[in-house]
């Protein structure tokens, strides 16, 4: 259970958003870009602290407001996918994906299983010796995913992690992404300004406009021709946003 009660005041909009996901294993959060989305992200993962509000993850307060209950962002057991991925060029494939595991000196043993685990499933097998700086986006878009989920988080956040792939390879992620979560069984919360991410990735879909979540619900329900112009735009064959 996930539960995201927070208040923030921005530049332009005061962000303001309830958000409950029980069953729902995967939350996409659609909207234009500056409507709030990334910052929510930032809120769960500790970058940022909430004006009021509380952040609960299972059992699990990350911050309550009302009681000065704040834990750090490095004690948060939080995978994170950024949108620019965020790798080691000098590192190797795996290296880059053990980072966290080392990190938290675990054992090598457990570590390198781990390793060519997620490497496996995630077609990254050929390219583990070589620097990340050299592998293609795709390529590193999927080792991003993989260092993210290596350390086995609470919860995975992804920033707009197909905005710099191409038509083709996003279509091949997107499916890739939607069953190595389901292989898992780690909740997530995806930021998008594409609403073909949210059709085929989101078991509930939060729309959200300067900061306010205008829609929110499972994605049957969501995705209703009439409903919103965002959502209409899908079905009227428009391009994504």
């Amino acid at each position: 259970m996930i539960d995201i009660r927070v208040k923030k005041a921005l530049r332009d909009f005061t962000l303001d958003v309830d958000i409950h996901m029980g069953e729902c294993g995967t939350l996409v959060l659609l909207g234009e870009n500056g409507a709030g989305k990334s910052t929510v992200l930032n809120l769960v993962a500790g970058l940022m602290t909430p004006d009021t509000g509380e952040i609960r993850i299972g059992n699990e307060t990350f911050i309550d407001t009302s009681v000065r209950t704040c834990i750090p962002a490095e004690s948060r057991g939080i995978g994170y996918v950024f949108q620019d991925y965020a790798l080691f060029p000098h590192l190797t494939v795996h290296d880059n994906i053990a980072y966290g595991m080392r990190a938290r000196h675990l054992p090598g043993d457990i570590t390198a299983d781990r390793v060519r685990d997620l490497a496996g499933r995630l077609g990254l097998r050929e390219v583990l010796q070589q620097p990340a700086g050299t592998i293609s986006g795709g390529q590193s878009q999927r080792v991003a995913l993989a260092r993210a989920l290596a350390v086995k988080p609470k919860i995975l956040l992804l920033d707009e992690p197909f905005s710099a792939l191409d038509v083709q390879t996003r279509v091949l992620m997107r499916r890739e992404l939607r069953e190595v979560l389901s292989f898992e069984g780690i909740p997530a919360i995806l930021v998008t300004h594409d609403i073909r991410d949210a059709f085929e990735i989101g078991c509930c879909i939060g729309l959200m406009e300067r900061g306010k979540m205008v829609m929110y619900g499972e994605q049957r329900t969501v995705f209703q021709k009439g409903l919103h112009p965002f959502i209409d735009q899908f079905f009227s064959g428009a391009p994504s946003l």
